[in-house]
């Protein structure tokens, strides 16, 4: 079974960083940063260390899995992290000098339920679990996770 990690990073203005993605004949979406777990990952916390520093040339402290989403051949766990250094321009994955791939962008937004309703964030069930979660104040948007 393959297993993708992915974060909720949270600034330290309470926002959280997203990826729009854009690719020809698709809708514009929005994902969370992270990836694929390698065989050489000593941890699924340890891929997302790596795919976040790909990614974003960030690092963050995990805080938690917030969620798990499971199909016949795919695990995704989904963490909560803060996030307080990022650079996109020195991103190293291997997806951005892919062929075809389309652009990925940083984007910051606003870690509100009007925040999310601006994007198309996927898959949509992690909006809805980041939306019941903004609404019962567990996510620490207040200031503290």
């Amino acid at each position: 079974m393959m297993e993708r990690v992915r974060a909720v990073l949270v600034t330290a203005d309470d926002t959280m960083l997203v990826i729009r993605r854009t690719r020809p004949g698709v809708p514009e979406y929005w994902v969370l940063p992270g990836g694929g777990v390698e065989p050489g990952d000593a941890s699924r916390e340890a891929a997302l260390h790596r795919e976040i520093h790909e990614e974003i040339a960030g690092k963050a402290d995990i805080i938690r899995l917030l969620h798990t989403m499971e199909s016949d051949d795919e695990r995704q766990l989904f963490y909560l992290a803060r996030i307080a250094t990022w650079s996109f321009d020195d991103r190293t994955g291997p997806e951005f000098s892919a062929e075809g791939r389309g652009e990925y962008a940083l984007e910051e937004i606003p870690l509100t339920t009007e925040g999310l309703d601006g994007v198309d964030l996927k898959p949509e069930e992690i909006a809805h679990v980041l939306r019941g979660a903004i609404r019962a104040g567990s996510l620490g948007v207040e200031g503290s996770l």
